[in-house]
Protein backbone atom coordinates (compact mmCIF):
# COMPACT_ATOMS: atom_id res chain seq x y z
CA UNK A 1 0.00 0.00 0.00
CA UNK A 2 1.18 3.52 -0.75
CA UNK A 3 2.07 5.66 2.24
CA UNK A 4 -0.45 8.26 3.35
CA UNK A 5 0.75 11.72 2.38
CA UNK A 6 0.59 14.42 5.04
CA UNK A 7 2.23 17.06 2.84
CA UNK A 8 1.13 20.69 3.01
CA UNK A 9 -0.15 20.29 6.57
CA UNK A 10 1.20 22.65 9.21
CA UNK A 11 1.17 20.03 11.96
CA UNK A 12 3.39 16.94 12.05
CA UNK A 13 1.98 13.65 10.79
CA UNK A 14 2.12 12.11 14.29
CA UNK A 15 -0.17 14.82 15.66
CA UNK A 16 -2.71 14.28 12.86
CA UNK A 17 -2.64 10.51 13.31
CA UNK A 18 -3.12 10.82 17.07
CA UNK A 19 -6.02 13.28 16.73
CA UNK A 20 -7.83 11.01 14.26
CA UNK A 21 -7.25 8.00 16.51
CA UNK A 22 -8.59 9.78 19.58
CA UNK A 23 -11.75 10.93 17.82
CA UNK A 24 -12.73 7.57 16.36
CA UNK A 25 -11.41 5.34 19.13
CA UNK A 26 -13.18 7.05 22.04
CA UNK A 27 -16.52 8.80 22.51
CA UNK A 28 -15.03 12.28 22.21
CA UNK A 29 -16.17 15.44 20.48
CA UNK A 30 -13.87 17.56 18.34
CA UNK A 31 -13.61 20.03 21.21
CA UNK A 32 -12.62 17.21 23.59
CA UNK A 33 -9.80 16.20 21.24
CA UNK A 34 -8.75 19.85 20.94
CA UNK A 35 -8.50 20.11 24.72
CA UNK A 36 -6.54 16.86 25.06
CA UNK A 37 -4.03 18.07 22.50
CA UNK A 38 -3.83 21.49 24.17
CA UNK A 39 -2.90 19.73 27.42
CA UNK A 40 0.16 18.43 25.57
CA UNK A 41 1.06 21.87 24.27
CA UNK A 42 -0.45 21.44 20.78
CA UNK A 43 -2.59 24.43 19.83
CA UNK A 44 -5.00 23.25 17.12
CA UNK A 45 -8.65 24.21 16.57
CA UNK A 46 -11.50 21.71 16.65
CA UNK A 47 -12.42 22.71 13.09
CA UNK A 48 -8.97 21.63 11.89
CA UNK A 49 -9.44 18.30 13.67
CA UNK A 50 -12.79 17.89 11.91
CA UNK A 51 -11.09 18.39 8.54
CA UNK A 52 -8.45 15.82 9.44
CA UNK A 53 -11.08 13.20 10.31
CA UNK A 54 -12.92 13.78 7.03
CA UNK A 55 -9.76 13.64 4.92
CA UNK A 56 -7.82 10.84 6.60
CA UNK A 57 -10.48 8.82 8.47
CA UNK A 58 -12.01 6.97 5.48
CA UNK A 59 -8.58 6.29 3.98
CA UNK A 60 -7.27 4.78 7.22
CA UNK A 61 -10.49 2.76 7.58
CA UNK A 62 -10.07 1.20 4.13
CA UNK A 63 -6.48 0.24 4.91
CA UNK A 64 -7.48 -1.28 8.25
CA UNK A 65 -10.28 -3.24 6.61
CA UNK A 66 -7.92 -4.75 4.05
CA UNK A 67 -5.69 -5.99 6.87
CA UNK A 68 -8.48 -7.71 8.83
CA UNK A 69 -8.74 -11.52 8.72
CA UNK A 70 -11.83 -13.08 7.16
CA UNK A 71 -14.89 -12.79 9.44
CA UNK A 72 -17.14 -15.59 10.60
CA UNK A 73 -19.68 -16.89 8.04
CA UNK A 74 -22.48 -16.65 10.63
CA UNK A 75 -24.06 -13.23 10.13
CA UNK A 76 -26.49 -11.22 12.24
CA UNK A 77 -28.49 -8.43 10.60
CA UNK A 78 -30.52 -5.71 12.26
CA UNK A 79 -31.73 -2.16 11.72
CA UNK A 80 -31.96 0.75 14.15
CA UNK A 81 -33.88 4.01 13.97
CA UNK A 82 -31.87 7.25 13.81
CA UNK A 83 -32.86 10.88 13.64
CA UNK A 84 -30.59 12.43 10.98
CA UNK A 85 -31.03 16.05 10.02
CA UNK A 86 -34.41 16.04 11.73
CA UNK A 87 -35.64 13.10 9.63
CA UNK A 88 -36.41 9.56 10.68
CA UNK A 89 -33.92 7.21 9.01
CA UNK A 90 -32.72 3.64 9.44
CA UNK A 91 -29.22 2.33 9.99
CA UNK A 92 -28.97 -1.21 8.61
CA UNK A 93 -26.03 -3.12 10.07
CA UNK A 94 -24.51 -6.58 9.85
CA UNK A 95 -22.14 -8.21 12.34
CA UNK A 96 -20.74 -11.70 12.64
CA UNK A 97 -21.18 -13.95 15.67
CA UNK A 98 -17.98 -12.56 17.23
CA UNK A 99 -19.13 -8.92 17.07
CA UNK A 100 -17.12 -7.92 13.97
CA UNK A 101 -18.95 -5.18 12.09
CA UNK A 102 -19.29 -6.44 8.51
CA UNK A 103 -21.06 -3.56 6.79
CA UNK A 104 -23.65 -0.86 7.31
CA UNK A 105 -25.79 1.43 5.22
CA UNK A 106 -27.96 4.42 6.14
CA UNK A 107 -31.30 4.40 4.32
CA UNK A 108 -34.60 6.23 4.38
CA UNK A 109 -36.81 3.16 4.34
CA UNK A 110 -37.33 -0.09 6.21
CA UNK A 111 -38.52 -2.32 3.40
CA UNK A 112 -37.41 -5.15 1.12
CA UNK A 113 -35.47 -2.85 -1.19
CA UNK A 114 -33.44 -1.53 1.75
CA UNK A 115 -32.76 -5.05 3.08
CA UNK A 116 -31.73 -6.14 -0.41
CA UNK A 117 -29.21 -3.31 -0.66
CA UNK A 118 -27.50 -4.35 2.59
CA UNK A 119 -27.40 -8.02 1.59
CA UNK A 120 -25.96 -7.29 -1.84
CA UNK A 121 -23.24 -5.12 -0.28
CA UNK A 122 -22.39 -7.94 2.10
CA UNK A 123 -22.24 -10.61 -0.59
CA UNK A 124 -20.09 -8.38 -2.80
CA UNK A 125 -17.66 -7.10 -0.16
CA UNK A 126 -17.16 -10.02 2.24
CA UNK A 127 -14.43 -12.60 1.53
CA UNK A 128 -16.55 -15.48 2.87
CA UNK A 129 -19.91 -16.92 1.86
CA UNK A 130 -22.56 -16.91 4.61
CA UNK A 131 -23.49 -20.16 6.35
CA UNK A 132 -26.26 -18.68 8.46
CA UNK A 133 -28.07 -15.32 8.45
CA UNK A 134 -29.89 -14.43 11.65
CA UNK A 135 -32.36 -11.52 11.71
CA UNK A 136 -35.23 -10.23 13.77
CA UNK A 137 -38.84 -10.82 12.74
CA UNK A 138 -38.93 -8.14 10.01
CA UNK A 139 -40.51 -9.72 6.92
CA UNK A 140 -38.35 -7.63 4.57
CA UNK A 141 -35.33 -9.83 5.30
CA UNK A 142 -37.12 -12.96 4.19
CA UNK A 143 -38.39 -11.31 1.01
CA UNK A 144 -34.90 -10.02 0.15
CA UNK A 145 -33.31 -13.42 0.81
CA UNK A 146 -35.92 -15.03 -1.44
CA UNK A 147 -34.78 -12.80 -4.29
CA UNK A 148 -31.16 -13.83 -3.68
CA UNK A 149 -32.01 -17.56 -3.33
CA UNK A 150 -30.61 -17.57 0.20
CA UNK A 151 -33.79 -18.31 2.14
CA UNK A 152 -32.37 -21.68 3.29
CA UNK A 153 -29.74 -19.76 5.33
CA UNK A 154 -32.29 -17.55 7.09
CA UNK A 155 -32.80 -17.89 10.83
CA UNK A 156 -35.48 -15.38 11.85
CA UNK A 157 -35.90 -14.87 15.57
CA UNK A 158 -36.65 -12.46 18.34
CA UNK A 159 -34.30 -10.34 20.45
CA UNK A 160 -32.55 -13.25 22.15
CA UNK A 161 -31.65 -15.05 18.91
CA UNK A 162 -30.31 -11.82 17.40
CA UNK A 163 -28.77 -10.45 20.58
CA UNK A 164 -25.33 -10.10 18.99
CA UNK A 165 -26.63 -7.49 16.53
CA UNK A 166 -28.74 -5.73 19.15
CA UNK A 167 -25.75 -5.30 21.50
CA UNK A 168 -23.56 -4.02 18.66
CA UNK A 169 -25.82 -0.95 18.37
CA UNK A 170 -24.70 0.35 21.78
CA UNK A 171 -21.42 2.02 20.65
CA UNK A 172 -23.36 3.75 17.86
CA UNK A 173 -25.91 5.09 20.31
CA UNK A 174 -23.13 6.49 22.49
CA UNK A 175 -21.57 8.32 19.54
CA UNK A 176 -24.97 9.55 18.39
CA UNK A 177 -25.56 11.17 21.79
CA UNK A 178 -22.02 12.59 21.92
CA UNK A 179 -22.45 14.23 18.51
CA UNK A 180 -25.96 15.45 19.36
CA UNK A 181 -27.32 13.35 16.48
CA UNK A 182 -25.95 13.00 12.99
CA UNK A 183 -26.41 16.00 10.72
CA UNK A 184 -26.88 14.38 7.28
CA UNK A 185 -27.19 10.96 5.67
CA UNK A 186 -23.84 11.30 3.87
CA UNK A 187 -21.91 12.41 6.97
CA UNK A 188 -23.51 9.65 9.06
CA UNK A 189 -22.55 7.00 6.48
CA UNK A 190 -18.98 8.32 6.28
CA UNK A 191 -18.48 8.53 10.04
CA UNK A 192 -20.07 5.16 10.86
CA UNK A 193 -18.13 3.31 8.15
CA UNK A 194 -14.85 4.75 9.45
CA UNK A 195 -15.83 4.14 13.06
CA UNK A 196 -16.68 0.48 12.28
CA UNK A 197 -13.23 -0.28 10.85
CA UNK A 198 -11.44 1.27 13.81
CA UNK A 199 -13.86 -0.31 16.29
CA UNK A 200 -13.17 -3.75 14.79
CA UNK A 201 -9.42 -3.25 15.21
CA UNK A 202 -9.56 -2.23 18.87
CA UNK A 203 -12.59 -4.22 20.06
CA UNK A 204 -10.75 -6.73 22.24
CA UNK A 205 -13.60 -7.80 24.60
CA UNK A 206 -11.26 -7.66 27.57
CA UNK A 207 -13.77 -9.22 29.99
CA UNK A 208 -13.40 -12.57 28.18
CA UNK A 209 -9.61 -12.91 28.18
CA UNK A 210 -6.66 -13.05 30.57
CA UNK A 211 -4.35 -10.11 31.22
CA UNK A 212 -1.41 -11.51 29.17
CA UNK A 213 -3.75 -12.17 26.25
CA UNK A 214 -5.13 -8.64 26.58
CA UNK A 215 -1.63 -7.18 26.33
CA UNK A 216 -0.91 -9.26 23.23
CA UNK A 217 -4.18 -8.23 21.55
CA UNK A 218 -3.53 -4.57 22.35
CA UNK A 219 -0.08 -4.83 20.82
CA UNK A 220 -1.54 -6.46 17.69
CA UNK A 221 -4.13 -3.66 17.39
CA UNK A 222 -1.45 -1.00 17.79
CA UNK A 223 0.67 -2.70 15.11
CA UNK A 224 -2.30 -2.82 12.71
CA UNK A 225 -3.00 0.87 13.31
CA UNK A 226 0.65 1.85 12.80
CA UNK A 227 0.74 -0.04 9.50
CA UNK A 228 -2.54 1.55 8.31
CA UNK A 229 -1.48 5.14 9.03
CA UNK A 230 2.09 4.83 7.74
Amino acid sequence: MKSISFKRHRFPADVIRHAVWLYFRFSLSFRDVEELLAQRGIDVSYETIRCWTIKFGPLIARRLKRRRPAPSPRWHLDEMVCSIGGKRMYLWRAVDDEGEVLDLVVQRRRDTKAALKLLRRLLHNQPVEPEMITTDGLASYGAALDQLDLRHLHRPGRLRENNRAENSHLPIRRRERQQQRFKSQASAQRFLTTHAAIYNTFNIQRHLISRPTLRRFRADAATAWAAAVA
